[in-house]
């Protein structure tokens, strides 16, 4: 089975948050989502299956906090509330969303609730956060 077919096949997971954030999140087709992962993503090295390697990388900011409110702090001192994000999960199945990085802030904690690992490109910073549960966040630029 190629990646495209089992791409979004669990929307599922993330209902809650797509009926929370009320038509302010689109749900990313399979190539809207490769698009974005290559300006993002696909940039980075990776330690294991789903860690990405920061050495190299202009690292903004760390945290071994793991929680809705420390998003939401990495939130505000990294982006406007009106940029875009797309936030990326760490299985392909659940499909990828496009959002303001308000409601990213607003519904952080929904969120870090739908998977254990999950990535916030944040479009016009050109800055990535990674959340890893049980770690905490790396935040840090894209490299070019």
């Amino acid at each position: 089975m190629s990646a495209e077919i089992g791409y979004g096949a669990q929307p599922d997971v993330i209902a809650a948050l797509l009926a929370a954030a009320g038509g302010g999140a689109v749900v990313l087709s399979y190539d809207e989502d490769r698009s974005f992962a290559a300006l993002s993503l696909s940039r980075f090295g990776s330690v294991g299956s789903s860690r990405l390697d920061w050495s190299g990388v202009e690292v903004l900011q760390s945290s071994p906090v793991f929680d809705g409110g420390e998003l939401r702090g990495l939130l505000g001192r990294l982006a406007r509330p009106d940029e875009l994000a797309v936030v990326f999960w760490g299985n392909l199945a659940v499909p990828s969303l496009a959002l303001e990085v308000g409601l990213v802030a607003t519904h952080a904690d929904m969120i870090l609730e739908c998977c254990s690992e999950c990535w916030v490109y944040l479009v016009d910073s050109g800055i990535l956060i990674e959340f890893q549960d049980g770690e905490g966040f790396t935040a840090g630029r894209v490299p070019r």
